[in-house]
């Protein structure tokens, strides 16, 4: 009976310890919004993917017609990925299969943009992949025939057209009539007007069909076997040029760098001032300085020993605003050997960097150009998403009603996180669908 009593006795005993004193407490996910306790941005659960659209993955195509209407040749302006995003080059090739066109491999027109004399088609992609690649889509040459060769094409200049544009009504008799034509695609029109098939031809020159040459695959992949793993590839733009076309104020920079923004900004590119340049930076008109930019990757938690590729152009300024945060910074003037980097032209330094970020561990961008837009597309199609455009209109905002510190820091982890859920801002066109997780 002792025995029994003694264990009875202890088991209340025990009870009585666990109802009277309170468990501790549990300890913070991991997901909270404290910046103290978070993980980095990446680790935010999405509920949002873009895919590649299946009826363009899937679909079955429309027979080309037996009999084409003529040659079309895309003449493409500024810069590698504005020239193959935007309004050019991947929209051209819409156009020649909605015309039931024969392509001709485009013309880039890079002297003005990169002050450079040579630049085509095929000193950065191949073309004979390309040509491959589009069968079935659209038919591709590399020369004309005799008879045609040696005429200029007939002009059609689209590019300013406005309102309810039409290719059909607008081209196809110039077509018709001379039988060679060059286009520069009209900025307004809208690929929502395009057949299927004209849309899937586009869908597959952008984001299947272009294919570096083999001596330029050769330096990306050298540059990525460079670079230490794993990699952020942080595109930053905080050029004199672009700085000066923003048209915007900024304060504290050094006596070189306001040196080199004057220049460039001359006559027509005064900044604005007073209550317009506060309005005008509200819209997230201004660049992100690099000092800015680490700031906010330090709001994401992303560490500061992350070892970060450069993907930008000559010229940066103010560079130690980042670099004296973030160290382990890397660029591919740095990493190439002198003559493999100097004998290269903007077209093809671009090419490199664009490489370089649809295959990086992760990407971010503080401008929302076309090289961003490509590059987002490429990771979506290859199913990378960790992917993010830094918010310059939530940093103008939040810093105009004084926040600063850690304040400031919450509220740019709250934007960007539920922009990064929601897959805002990757501008995907019509080629990619919204996926719910």
């Amino acid at each position: 009976v002792k025995p029994l009593f003694v264990i009875i006795s202890t088991l209340s005993l025990f009870l009585a310890v666990v109802l009277i004193y309170p468990s501790p407490p549990v300890a913070p996910s991991k997901s909270s919004d404290s910046t103290s306790a978070k993980s980095d941005i990446w680790s935010v659960q999405r509920i949002v993917e873009w895919r590649p659209c299946k009826w363009w993955l899937q679909s079955h195509l429309t027979p080309l017609p037996a009999k084409s209407n003529g040659y079309i040749r895309v003449d493409c302006y500024g810069g590698l990925n504005q020239m193959r995003r935007d309004v050019s080059f991947c929209d051209g090739v819409g156009i020649a299969r909605l015309l039931n066109a024969t392509l001709v491999l485009p013309k880039f027109e890079v002297a003005a943009y990169w002050n450079e004399s040579s630049s085509g088609f095929s000193d950065v992609f191949d073309a004979d992949y390309f040509i491959t690649q589009m069968n079935g889509f659209v038919n591709v040459v590399k020369e004309l025939p005799p008879e045609i060769s040696s005429k200029e094409p007939h002009r059609v200049d689209c590019s300013k057209r406005k309102g309810q544009f039409d290719y059909i009504e607008s081209v196809l008799p110039f077509l018709l009539k001379y039988h060679y034509v060059s286009i520069t695609p009209a900025v307004s029109q809208r690929r929502d007007r395009y057949p299927k098939y004209a849309k899937a031809a586009l869908c597959q020159a952008c984001y299947r069909a272009l294919k570096l040459t083999e001596s330029l695959e050769k330096k990306a992949n050298k540059l990525l076997e460079a670079i230490p793993k794993p990699f952020l590839s942080l595109h930053l733009r905080f050029e004199p040029d672009m700085v000066a076309y923003s048209q915007c104020q900024y304060s504290g920079l050094s006596p070189t760098s306001m040196k080199a923004l004057e220049a460039a900004r001359g006559d027509d590119r005064k900044p604005w001032t007073g209550e317009a340049a506060r309005i005008w930076r509200n819209r997230g008109k201004c660049p992100l300085t690099p000092n800015e930019t680490a700031f906010i990757l330090q709001a994401l938690s992303i560490p500061t020993n992350t070892n970060i590729y450069l993907a930008a152009g000559d010229g940066l300024m103010e560079i130690e605003g980042l670099t004296s945060i973030y160290s382990n910074v890397v660029t591919k003037s740095a990493l190439l050997s002198g003559e493999d980097f100097e004998t290269m032209h903007g077209n093809t330094k671009a090419a490199l960097d664009y490489c370089v970020s649809i295959n990086s561990d992760s990407y971010m961008a503080t401008y929302f150009g076309n090289m961003d837009k490509m590059v987002a597309a490429m990771r979506a199609f290859k199913g990378l998403y960790k992917t993010l455009f830094l918010s310059r209109r939530a940093f103008a905002e939040f810093t105009s009603r004084g926040l600063e510190g850690k304040p400031l820091m919450e509220a740019l982890w709250k934007a960007h996180k539920d922009d990064f859920i929601k897959g805002r801002g990757s501008a995907l066109s019509d080629c990619f669908c919204e996926f719910k997780l």
